[in-house]
């Protein structure tokens, strides 16, 4: 499948979005963001075989949000009614919201590789990996009040359960940038490394996700989300549930004849 605004490879089972348009620091119009859903929906409908997602910018920047000109179509997801009183949020429905609610779905680990500015939806799509890997010159910036508008694409349930409430309503209130050494610091990302080193050491974690056992990494990424609105009572109940299903996985009958017999898994995905 051919793509405009993004780019998409496959290969030792990791599949590669880049988002393309780094002649506006890959900025975020309908038509991006409806690729970007078309080429996410090839793993959840089985078209593409990759055990692994991740998503990264071209050029010189991870994503600087929505597209806010004339032709850019991104009323909201980040960008401002530019014309009057219209509906700054009917894009989050259509668009940017739908592509939230693939990624976090994903059958699949999902690795952000975050190169200089995350800002607004960018940032959202940043901070929803289920590993975040930042060069040293990336920075993450929720520019909605600068502009008037409040965060939008899942930023008020991610950030506060990333950094806390403190953190997260300076970040969305003040508009400053948030240098990745600080992130790092603060949880929000999960590994900070050289710039010229980025996509190296993201592929190298890709890859072992990929070789992983892929139902289990599956489980617990929507374990995570599903048991951080739960008490844990319930949460324990989920865990015994996604036991069930991963005791119940060729890779967990691997995984144990692998650590009996002292060599490496061969993990199927299966």
């Amino acid at each position: 499948m051919s793509y405009t605004h993004i780019l998409w490879t496959e290969a030792d089972g990791v599949a590669t979005l880049t988002i393309n348009r780094p002649e506006r620091l890959n900025s975020l119009d309908t038509g991006v963001v409806a690729e970007m859903i078309s080429a996410v929906d090839q793993i959840r409908d089985g078209i593409s075989t990759a055990r692994c997602l991740v998503l990264t910018g071209a050029g010189r920047g991870f994503s600087s949000g929505a597209d806010l000109s004339p032709k850019g179509g991104a009323g909201g997801g980040g960008g401002a009614g530019r014309s009057g009183p219209g509906d700054a949020g009917r894009v989050l429905e259509t668009h940017f919201n739908v592509l939230m609610e693939r990624l976090f779905a994903l059958p699949v680990p999902f690795v952000t590789a975050v190169n200089g500015p995350a800002a607004g939806a960018g940032c959202s799509f940043a901070l929803a990996g289920d590993i975040i890997v930042a060069g040293r010159s990336a920075y993450f910036l929720q520019a909605f009040v600068n502009i008037g508008l409040v965060p939008d694409v899942g930023s008020t349930w991610m950030l506060p359960r990333m950094v806390g409430r403190t953190r997260a309503t300076a970040m969305m209130m003040l508009g400053e940038r948030i240098p990745a050494e600080k992130a790092y610091d603060w949880g929000m990302v999960s590994h900070l490394v050289d710039d010229a080193a980025l996509m190296d050491e993201t592929m190298a974690i890709a890859r072992k996700l990929a070789a992983g056992p892929t139902r289990a990494l599956t489980l617990i990424r929507q374990g995570i989300r599903e048991c951080m609105e739960k008490t844990l009572t319930e949460s324990l109940k989920v865990e015994r549930l996604n036991q069930l299903q991963a005791g119940r996985t060729a890779d967990f009958a691997e995984g144990v004849m692998a650590f009996m017999q002292k060599r490496p898994t061969a993990f199927t995905g299966k």
